[in-house]
């Protein structure tokens, strides 16, 4: 109608080649978490795209290793940053180094966390508190620091690691505290989708039992139990994530936000 004014954005320009949609070159990813299982081989997928890599990590011996191999095996730049996601003020300082050192931030994963060992019951107050603070407080700050960069540069892109134990209360372990933290952790993401989609998108990846040493202690019956329950019969390698994570970070997923891709073997669709 005559006079009115369209809310309609532009499209994306985007390339006919999917290949190029998936190209990550002259971006910059913060992968907190980055030199576990599931954080280094993302920082490697990405990395393989074009990406240059901050690794954020709390103890590892091996960080400064582990981003050199990724700059010999990629030809990319990548380093690793010291950095506990429980503190605020250390998440913006971590932030801001990574920004003077690599010139921007394109890509904030937030991957860092920890396991709860115990029921609702039965755990600790301090080990509920300390899960609350790494794997849900910690993803909202580093979410928080990186939408402030991406709302002042007008583009940005925020992935979050949550779980499928954010959609189904796993057994035979009693994790009350994870469940929930991962639970909270997806609902984040759909709100800052609908808050930011101005200027960035929020997405989550929930994964289901990956081999990684974060479950290497857990007991053969238990890892049976599991398999039993999932009906693909096993757990993941890493290397299985590595796509999904692409794939949002990079531009074949441009109409993609608010998401939870669930990456279980089936065992939420049971």
């Amino acid at each position: 109608m005559t006079g009115q004014q369209s809310i309609r954005r532009p499209n994306p320009t985007l390339s006919d080649s999917v290949f190029k949609m998936f190209s990550l070159h002259g971006k910059v990813a913060i992968i907190t978490g980055g030199t576990g299982g599931i954080g280094y081989n993302v920082a490697r997928g990405l990395a393989e795209a074009g990406a240059d890599i901050a690794l954020w990590y709390h103890r590892s011996t091996q960080a400064d290793a582990l981003a050199s191999s990724l700059q010999k095996d990629f030809g990319i730049r990548a380093k690793a940053y010291k950095c506990s996601v429980q503190n605020f003020d250390e998440v913006q300082t971590t932030a801001d180094a990574v920004i003077r050192d690599f010139g921007r931030l394109d890509i904030m994963i937030a991957n860092a966390g920890i396991p709860s060992k115990a029921g609702g019951l039965d755990d600790k107050v301090e080990d509920w508190q300390r899960v609350v603070d790494i794997d849900f407080s910690g993803a909202y700050y580093c979410a928080r620091v990186a939408g402030a960069v991406f709302k002042k540069q007008g583009s940005g892109n925020m992935i979050f690691t949550a779980s499928m134990s954010g959609h189904a209360a796993n057994v035979p372990q009693e994790q009350a505290c994870y469940n929930a933290c991962k639970a909270g952790v997806i609902h984040l993401a759909k709100s800052l989708a609908v808050e930011w989609a101005s200027f960035a998108r929020v997405n989550c990846v929930s994964p289901g039992y990956i081999n990684t040493p974060i479950s290497g202690d857990c007991a053969f019956e238990m890892k049976e139990e599991w398999y039993s329950l999932t009906p693909l019969k096993r757990d993941a390698d890493p290397r299985e994530l590595k796509g999904v994570y692409l794939y949002l970070a990079s531009d074949a997923s441009t109409y993609t936000t608010g998401a939870d891709i669930v990456v279980d073997g089936g065992y939420t669709c049971r």
